[in-house]
């Protein structure tokens, strides 16, 4: 019985050690309880339906801002007619992955996925943090078979940049140069004074310059990302 017990109890801690991080694990706490977020999302839903693009964007306030914060001038001249945002502010990892698997995205199909998320898992480890990001492309690639993914570096700020520049480091060689393409937008966003080059007065959020520097940088992949083979 007893080494029935210590066997029970190896198991235990060696499955403990090797769980996914709350990073990696679905998780409704922002979309769900808020329905102004849901009307919101449905209502562009409807708009786009019958209009399918080849790209989406995934992640959080950054990515969500390119259609009504400092980057709509750029996303008219770039990808309205082209993408579909499906950005949501204050998003972490684990809150995207949970909008990826449950909310039916029915008419989008999409060729490539611009995926941008991690900047608000500001009390995660890089590692975490890293591990999220890689559950979102996976989560990305069930949902759309044979996609591919731009998978843009977290950028700076002021609540955790070094922080994200090493999870930058583990997300680099998640890249195969064939589904999955790394873009290392952060490098850009060089310091200026107390900011970053890109970045508002928030030091988080991108301004009209921040936004140009990503589409500049998206356009010039986005042409090696189509002819890779799958």
């Amino acid at each position: 019985m007893k080494r029935l017990l210590i066997a029970a109890l190896l198991a235990a801690s060696f499955t403990s050690a090797w769980a996914a991080p709350a990073t990696a694990l679905a998780d409704d706490g922002n979309y769900r309880p808020r329905i102004n977020y849901q009307v919101y999302l449905g209502d562009y839903l409807a708009v786009k339906k019958g209009h399918p693009g080849d790209l989406i964007f995934i992640g959080d306030s950054i990515t969500e801002q390119w259609r009504w914060g400092a980057g709509n001038p750029v996303w008219k001249q770039h990808f309205e007619e082209r993408a579909f945002d499906f950005g949501l502010s204050a998003d972490k990892t684990q809150h995207t992955l949970w909008r990826l698997e449950n909310i039916e995205l029915a008419g989008v199909a999409p060729k490539v996925a611009v995926v941008m998320i991690g900047t608000n898992n500001v009390n995660d480890t890089p590692e975490d943090i890293a591990a999220g990001v890689k559950a979102v492309m996976v989560a990305t690639q069930k949902k759309f078979p044979g996609i591919k993914i731009v998978l843009m570096s977290v950028l700076p700020n002021a609540r955790a940049g070094e922080k994200m520049a090493i999870a930058n480091g583990l997300l680099a060689p998640m890249a195969d140069q064939k589904s999955v393409f790394y873009l290392d937008l952060a490098a850009k966003f060089t310091p200026v004074g107390d900011n970053w080059k890109g970045l508002s007065r928030d030091k988080l959020h991108l301004t009209a310059e921040g936004y140009e520097l990503w589409a500049a940088d998206l356009e010039a992949l986005l042409p090696t990302v189509l002819r890779a083979p799958k």
